[in-house]
């Protein structure tokens, strides 16, 4: 086009040397298979960054792949992940990423279970996402200081903020700190000074479903003469181990620590009388050690 000061050209999309993608429907299965799992970031700017990438990846793809993908994803299914939304906490997500990112203290109002909230100071190191949940891994300011580094981590379960505000407060990230080898260590979300190891007596039975499930990447299992066998794994809670067990009934015993194997029978007696009771339900008038625990 001509103009009076020169000449212009208007580019088309041809013209601007994007080039269609190279990917195989193995690939963009894998791809579609690990936005699945993402759900739970559904509504944030990590969810429309995804969102972002896909749509671009599909509009970009050769001509056949995207119709091989949509065969062979039909037999593939991706279940198990709640459809939780964090849109709500879009802004305060964004506040605690840019304090993770610069190294900002952030002033929060938290509320723990069974507690009223407390205002809190936090050096926080990342995000993890846990069964549908986001949770940020923070140092409270002047708390635990005589801990190791990697000890004074606690997980802070981002639902139960009130408020987070990033402060013009800058802290110096502990080079002791690896988030990698402490999340690691824990079989859940949990986290505490130092894990305890906690044996369980397994049947024959329960053995293949734990060899098949996993509960922990450090778990040993002590095979015994009559089939059955002992795990032994690290836990920093109760509460990364009891649900496990329970849901294995009575094919599995806790038989250390003997703390928390008495928990688990207070629970269970709980259960009992429940389910013994010829009511359809009943009144408590104080919380279990299980509830308080949680």
């Amino acid at each position: 086009q001509e103009t009076g000061r020169g000449r212009a050209w208007k580019l088309n999309r041809s013209d601007t040397g994007i080039h269609k993608i190279a990917i195989s429907a193995s690939e963009l299965i894998a791809l579609s298979m690990g936005r699945d799992l993402m759900i739970p970031l559904a509504g944030t700017q990590f969810w429309q960054g995804i969102e972002g990438f896909w749509h671009k990846v599909k509009e970009l793809l050769p001509e056949g792949v995207w119709d091989h993908y949509e065969r062979y994803r039909r037999t593939l299914r991706v279940i198990g992940v709640v459809p939780k939304t964090y849109e709500k906490q879009k802004v305060m997500l964004q506040t605690i990423n840019r304090a993770i990112q610069e190294h900002r203290k952030i002033d929060a109002v938290y509320e723990s279970t069974g507690s009223p909230p407390r205002q809190r100071l936090l050096e926080p190191y990342g995000l993890i996402i846990y069964q549908s949940s986001i949770y940020l891994v923070a140092v409270e300011s002047g708390q635990h200081v005589d801990l190791e580094p990697e000890e004074r981590l606690r997980h802070w379960k981002l639902d139960r903020f009130q408020s987070a505000h990033a402060l013009d407060v800058w802290f110096k990230p502990d080079p002791n700190i690896d988030l990698d080898v402490h999340l690691g260590r824990s079989g859940g979300i949990f986290s505490g000074d130092k894990p305890q190891i906690y044996k369980i007596r397994l049947t024959a039975k329960a053995v293949r479903w734990v060899q098949e499930e996993p509960w922990h990447a450090e778990q040993q299992l002590e095979m015994q003469s009559d089939g059955t066998a002992i795990l032994s794994l690290p836990a920093f809670h109760p509460l990364e181990v009891i649900p496990q067990i329970l849901r294995l009934g009575s094919a599995a015993e806790l038989l250390e620590p003997q703390s928390a194997r008495k928990i688990l029978a207070e629970q269970i007696a709980e259960m009992s009388a429940i389910y013994s009771s010829k009511g359809s339900s009943r009144k408590t008038t104080s919380k279990s050690r299980y509830e308080q625990n949680q």
